[in-house]
């Protein structure tokens, strides 16, 4: 009878210690892209489907580097010196123009420091800007559903496999997969093209 309880004992043990190691990897998960307050409310849709304005017209080191970048107040002011001029989020940005400071935006998307991404071979590949980063051309507000999700984790360890979330490793993988084989496109596979 005390080597039953014993085993079930060492049993809760083992299940106990595999749910912290579970949970622990779970935590070390990319920062989530989540709406954030920024110091001036930025409509990408107004932009994007009223102006017709390309992503790359304010995020013009998309296609030659590792960042998109974000637009200098010059570049914004090049339409807003006339456009809208009136309106409290324009002052804001005129403020900033006039302080000849630049516009401290908070970072909405992250990927964890172990890897490394380069926006231009995505763009001179013909990768469409919403197949990372979502729908922002109906965003007022920059955001984002990204990174592990512990109800994905735990579907994974049950022999189920949910697809993974935008901006992971494997959902990344699974793209260049995708596009290799329907696109013929040469996207890497190997570890070493995002971690090095």
């Amino acid at each position: 009878m005390r080597s039953k309880a014993g085993v079930g004992a060492l049993g809760l043990v083992l299940l106990a210690l595999l749910v912290l190691v579970a949970l622990s990897a779970w935590g070390r998960r990319p920062a989530a892209a989540v709406a954030s307050v920024q110091p001036i409310n930025f409509p990408h849709n107004v932009h994007v489907q009223t102006y017709k304005i390309d992503c790359q017209y304010c995020h013009v080191d998309a296609r030659r580097s590792e960042y998109a970048g974000l637009p200098s107040v010059a570049r914004c002011m090049g339409c807003h010196q006339i456009t809208a001029a009136d309106r409290p989020e324009i002052k804001k940005l005129a403020e900033y123009w006039a302080k000849k400071q630049p516009i401290p935006w908070n970072r909405v998307f992250k990927l964890p420091e172990f890897t490394h991404f380069t926006h231009k071979p995505h763009v001179r590949a013909g990768v469409a800007c919403q197949t990372c980063h979502g729908p922002v051309q109906e965003m007022t507000t920059v955001a984002a559903r990204t990174g592990p999700r512990l109800t994905n984790d735990l579907l994974n360890l049950i022999g189920l496999r949910p697809p993974p979330e935008p901006l992971t490793m494997g959902w990344c993988i699974d793209c260049h997969r995708r596009e290799n084989a329907t696109q013929g496109a040469k996207a890497p596979l190997d570890c070493v093209a995002c971690h090095h």
